[in-house]
């Protein structure tokens, strides 16, 4: 017995003094050759270890490695795949005769890594060739948990990242996480798992906490409890859930998020356009999610200024993020994401009212970079002076091409349907709307949507315009298309066409305009209808209609919304009879064009009084040649004659209401200012009445 027990302390000595000697036995060059073999053919790239490479198996198995690198997939450059500056890992030896892992310290200090994607494939998919007799993973299929995913037992003691770099390139814009510390707290993969560090993702730190109920459970699929936080410049975010038994990352919980969009969309290889907008987007949501779905509901979502509730859904395995969803807003306004207008420089005519139209880019890029199908509801929807109540707003965006569909709204107590357009596909983007809106309260519409506040009335609009233009100039000199209106029981203010044309007399004589225009004037009209059509850029009316009880108004003209200019042309006419200024002529009949000129923020307002004069003119010469054509041929006078006489009197009459007589008190038909005026109005100076010379006498021959 004594003999066998010297025997086996014998030979454990011996094991004990090989165990220790073995490190010295074997050398530092075969080891880094022998290692960087076999990790070569396992993952089918060359694996370099140039630095120190040392052993130590007693107490605790321990290897030390320096200036480590893996090399890159072919074709993707000479930098490698991934590198380190130090490798420090040591396990504890004798736990592995009863099959525990416990990891005394795993430590990569300066990890580098470097990622690329490419249509075509990736950098990173490492391990052997596929071949007939080995099936291959599909592209569509991850990471997957299934029971026997960790068949041992472990514990882990100091594990950490030490200033690691992850740098990612795709045909987009690259992206780099630098500064990158990790410590991993898990004393046994049966308990739960802590993960916390902070990193630098493109030059803006965050922080995370990360912790796990169990990370076998999470490995082998069983149902997991996670809870998360992560602060920082691209992000505020914090989720308490589960991770549901399922084979895929699938989960569910309560979410609270705070994204800073531009810095955000950036760091993924997008740039939004500067300004107020697409600032902000925060929510506090029921989450659920899958690899490449995410499901908000019973959501308080908070975008830029824009408040509402409801449930979206972001699909992001796809070239372009898919966002659908209904949302519910109190107030919703859209004024900030509308291109602003340029104020009327000061000190000009109409200063601070409509300057010209900018010449700068609008900016579109963000209608690219996601894919969208919502469908809004809001008591209050507000674009720029214009409100509804009650809207109802469809908005679908695909790769660049908006289109927004309000129905089911109430504008300014009328109902209707608009759909505006915005293709942004091409480098010059195409614009389209098109409007049907009845029991339409002109007033209050007209003013918020024009500043025009001198139409009252109520009765249907409709619009359908198209326009191109990568500037609002460049739009408005392209826009094209047609609209009809059709106004009932209103007024047209700052004007009385009836007291117009009752004082137009004493308006020729003084060169004045008609007293008429204030303020506080207005013309009632029964109906108001027109059309128009738009032609690049310049709106042409040729059939305004007003009717009256004392007036019918024409109107024609262009408006010029390029150029922002207005030439206009009303021509009310009495048709009953109106008192005239300073007496009860007959006014029936008689038209008073008046000239609506200028820019929009400086239109003067003439009226024709050649044009009245004329008319005038027509009205009193036709009573004046009917009475007088028979007295003429009596007398052997000329028609001509007698037409011009009559004329001339009739504007005579027009303008003062009574003959001029000369001296001896006949009619003075030369020098008149009354004749004067007709020689402007004929174009011709009237040739003097010419008495018939007598018949000769005859001689009897």
């Amino acid at each position: 017995m004594r003999t066998l027990f010297i025997i086996l302390l014998v030979l454990a000595a011996l094991i004990a003094g090989a165990v220790l000697a073995l490190p010295a036995l074997i050398s530092s060059d075969w080891l880094r050759e022998r290692v960087s073999a076999e990790a070569s053919e396992a993952i089918n790239r060359e694996v370099r270890l140039a630095g120190d490479v040392s052993l130590q198996v007693f107490p605790r198995i321990q290897v030390r490695a320096r200036d480590a690198s893996i090399a890159n997939a072919p074709g993707y450059g000479d930098e490698p795949l991934a590198e380190m500056g130090e490798l420090r890992a040591s396990l504890a030896l004798m736990p592995l005769l009863s099959r525990r892992i416990e990891i005394e310290e795993f430590v990569l200090v300066d990890p580098v890594i470097r990622l690329e994607a490419r249509a075509d494939g990736n950098n990173w998919t490492l391990g052997a060739p596929a071949d007939a007799d080995r099936p291959t993973r599909g592209a569509g299929e991850g990471f997957v948990r299934r029971p026997g995913a960790l068949p041992f037992e472990a514990a882990f003691g100091d594990v950490r990242i030490e200033n690691g770099s992850v740098f990612y390139r795709d045909p987009g814009q690259p992206r780099r996480i630098e500064d990158l510390d990790l410590s991993v707290d898990l004393p046994s993969v049966d308990g739960p798992v802590r993960l916390a560090g902070s990193l630098s993702a493109d030059g803006r730190p965050m922080r995370f906490d990360a912790r796990l109920s169990s990370l076998r459970g999470f490995f082998e699929g069983a149902e997991t409890a996670i809870t998360l936080e992560m602060t920082g410049a691209l992000a505020d975010l914090s989720f308490d859930g589960r991770f549901l038994e399922s084979e895929a990352l699938s989960f569910d919980g309560r979410t609270s998020v705070d994204l800073p969009l531009p810095a955000l969309a950036r760091f993924l290889g997008a740039e939004l356009p500067e300004g107020p907008v697409f600032r902000r987007f925060a929510a506090e949501a029921d989450v659920a999610g899958t690899p490449g779905r995410l499901a908000l509901t019973d959501a308080a979502i908070v975008f830029d200024d824009i408040r509402a509730n409801g449930a979206l859904t972001l699909d992001y395995e796809r070239a372009r993020p898919l966002i659908t969803g209904s949302l519910r807003a109190a107030d919703l306004d859209i004024t900030p994401y509308i291109p602003a207008e340029e104020p009327a420089p000061s000190g000009q005519a109409g200063g601070g009212g409509l300057g010209p139209w900018s010449d700068d880019r609008i900016d579109l890029t963000a209608l690219s970079t996601v894919d969208a199908r919502i469908d809004v509801r809001a008591a209050r929807f507000k674009a720029r002076d214009i409100v509804a109540e009650n809207v109802n707003l469809a908005v679908t965006l695909d790769n660049a091409l908006l289109t927004a569909r309000l129905t089911d709204f109430r504008l300014y107590g009328g109902q209707g349907v608009v759909t505006m357009v915005v293709n942004a596909r091409q480098s010059t983007p195409r614009y389209s709307m098109t409007a049907d809106i009845s029991a339409l309260e002109a007033l209050p519409f007209l003013t918020a949507a024009a500043g025009f506040d001198r139409l009252q009335g109520l009765g249907r609009l409709q619009l359908d315009l198209t326009g191109t233009g990568a500037s609002p100039a460049a739009l408005m000199q392209s826009l094209n298309g047609t609209g009809n209106f059709n106004f009932a029981d209103g007024a047209i203010g700052g004007v009385n066409l009836a007291q117009v044309i009752r004082t137009v007399q004493q308006a020729i004589q003084t060169g004045s305009l008609p007293s008429g225009f204030a303020d506080t004037q207005q013309t009632d009209f029964s109906a108001l209808t027109g059309s128009f059509n738009v032609r690049q850029g310049v709106a042409e009316n040729l059939d305004l209609t007003m009717l009256s009880p004392l007036l019918r108004v024409e109107g024609a003209g262009t408006l010029n919304l390029a150029e922002q200019m207005i030439e206009y042309r009303l021509t009310p006419r009495a048709v009953q009879t109106l008192a005239g200024q300073g007496g009860d002529t007959d006014l029936q009949g008689l038209a008073v064009p008046v000239r609506i000129r200028g820019g929009f923020n400086d239109v003067a307002v003439s009226v024709d009084l050649e044009a009245v004069a004329r008319d005038l003119v027509r009205l009193r010469a036709g009573s004046l040649i009917g009475g007088q054509a028979g007295q003429a041929l009596t007398d052997g006078r000329r028609l001509e004659d007698v037409a011009r006489d009559a004329a001339t009197d009739a504007l005579r009459d027009a303008l003062t209401g009574r003959p001029r007589e000369g001296e001896n008190g006949e009619q003075e038909t030369h020098d008149d200012p009354a004749r004067r005026l007709l020689e402007g109005v004929l174009g011709r100076r009237p040739q003097p009445r010419q008495e018939p010379e007598p018949e000769p006498e005859d001689d009897g021959r």
